[in-house]
């Protein structure tokens, strides 16, 4: 094996790893997160039950990845924001309320696309 070839593999492993560390970290610190996640799950388990189509599960996936990384990303936003500017600030206020509607809108729709390809099955039944 090159010495190149090892140094990426490395360098992947470092960042899977760090990756890894920041799901864990925002899932032990972060209610939504965890909250958001545990939805996720029922729909995945749901989604195996109902026997979705190839399209219904990607969709299903590409949501709830959406919503947990867009959760994500406000957690980390609201994070560097504190370290930046512990005190309350008006402007710093309305960033964190806008990642955090960033977080809703997508949440609002997860919900809607669920309606849309789960109503249908419940009424089959």
């Amino acid at each position: 094996m090159s010495s190149d070839f090892k140094d990426r593999k490395k360098k992947t492993g470092i960042g899977f790893r760090f990756a890894w560390n920041g799901i864990k970290e925002v899932y032990e610190s972060e209610r939504n997160f965890r909250i958001h996640l545990s939805v996720a799950l029922l729909v995945i388990i749901a989604a195996f039950v109902f026997g979705l189509s190839k399209w219904e599960w990607i969709t299903i996936l590409l949501t709830v990845g959406m919503v947990l990384s867009l959760e994500m990303v406000n957690t980390a936003m609201e994070r560097l924001l504190d370290f930046y500017h512990p005190e309350h600030h008006p402007i710093i206020g309305s960033i964190k309320d806008i990642t955090a509607g960033a977080v809703l809108i997508a949440s609002i729709g997860a919900v809607i696309i669920g309606i849309i390809i789960f109503l249908p099955k419940l009424f089959m039944i």
